[in-house]
């Protein structure tokens, strides 16, 4: 361990566990899709008490698998060991993978928040439920990857795929996503909005700006269709979830010459979209409007994740009971955000719910969370665990 990631705050926070494997686990630097590691550090801690681990490398991603417990429904712990870069060193009060407490209290270094801190916690929880009660009902999961930050193709998605050819339930899944906003278990995402995604190519001819009958500009064609899409009322959402949303996030076309009509224009285009659409609907939609204005065009779709929804049952009720046990407030439940992992597992038919650190800071330089929060956020996975399986 470096020395900077021995600057602890206090003699207390030297006494915990959970912090001194976030630490651990920080001070490896992971970026997205490497490991480094961090998986084995886990693995290790799992393997000693009782967890049998079964690592899946696949298209070159390392990911593990690991359960405990023969009988009864199947929570999983899941979350991803690889981080985003870390931006600018220089713009760092600390070195990114040298992690620090500093005399705020705070715990500093990429990943604290997103999201080593919440698998410290979650191995941890394990380690002193298994204690208390090693022969509990139920079993007991973890689902970790190194490709969330990535493609996230041969990642969560892949190990989903392969637990769903073993027929192998998965009934309730904690993933470890900041989740929270001003405080600690203040809000719970129990599901996220779709994603659908599209890069469409509108063809024209290549021309002189001062011949434009002998040219056809493709930016000119596109703009009244692209106006439709960015103000048609998609949906009205529902009580779950806000409307639907159309963003261009890209636009290109020209030769970098200001006297040239260019032939080809690139919109990059993306839906957040609530369950009250489909994709096939979005697409239909869309392609709809194209079609009316008569462009000569090519639309290419990737969908990143549909919508998911973890409405009242056990996990739920299990969770935001131990929040509030254990923080004294109830948390909110929220669908709002950006895509996790656990649309792949959600398809399982899966109870999912994410339940972190504030996010307040994430992929941000200078990524930091509280570290009194880990310890706390432990005691509320173990607290869950007690309300499903003790």
């Amino acid at each position: 361990m470096s020395q900077a990631s021995r600057t602890i705050a206090s003699p207390s926070t030297a006494r915990s566990a959970t912090l001194a494997l976030a630490l651990e686990l920080l001070e490896r630097p992971s970026v997205t899709p490497d490991d480094h590691g961090c998986q084995t550090l886990m693995i290790e801690r799992l393997e000693r008490i009782g967890f049998q681990v079964e690592r899946m490398t696949i298209g070159g991603i390392e990911n593990f698998w690991a359960t405990r417990g023969q009988h009864g429904p199947l929570l999983a712990f899941a979350g991803h060991t690889d981080v985003v870069p870390s931006g600018p060193e220089r713009e760092w009060d600390h070195p990114p993978f040298e992690p620090v407490i500093d005399d705020a209290g705070f715990l500093c270094g990429r990943g604290a928040a997103d999201m080593k801190g919440s698998l410290a916690a979650m191995v941890t929880a394990a380690e002193r439920f298994v204690a208390a009660h090693p022969d509990h009902h139920g079993r007991i999961a973890f689902l970790i990857t190194a490709d969330e930050e990535g493609p996230a193709i041969h990642g969560t998605r892949a190990v989903v795929e392969r637990l769903r050819e073993r027929h192998e339930p998965l009934d309730y899944c904690i993933v470890g996503e900041p989740s929270s906003t001003r405080q600690l278990g203040d809000v719970i995402k129990n599901g996220r909005r779709g994603s659908l995604g599209g890069v469409l190519r509108v063809r024209g001819i290549q021309g002189h700006v001062a011949y434009p009958h002998l040219a056809r500009n493709p930016i000119h064609q596109a703009l009244p269709v692209l106006s439709e899409l960015v103000n048609e009322p998609w949906d009205a959402g529902n009580d779950f979830f806000p409307a639907t949303s159309f963003q261009i996030s890209n636009l290109y076309a020209g030769t970098g010459a200001t006297n040239v009509v260019p032939g080809e224009l690139e919109v990059t285009f993306n839906f957040r979209y609530s369950s009250e659409v489909t994709q096939d609907q979005l697409r239909e939609r869309v392609e709809h409007k194209l079609a009316a204005h008569g462009l000569d065009y090519q639309l290419d779709w990737t969908l990143n994740g549909e919508p998911f929804l973890t409405a009242a049952g056990e996990l739920l009720e299990a969770a935001q009971d131990a929040c509030e046990t254990i923080t004294g407030h109830r948390p909110a439940l929220s669908t709002s955000g950006g895509t996790s992992d656990g649309r792949f597992i959600a398809t399982l038919g899966t109870q999912v719910i994410e339940l972190g650190p504030v996010n307040a800071t994430i992929h941000q330089v200078n990524e930091r969370i509280r570290a009194d929060d880990l310890d706390t956020l432990s005691r509320i996975y173990e607290a869950t665990l007690e309300r499903l399986f003790a």
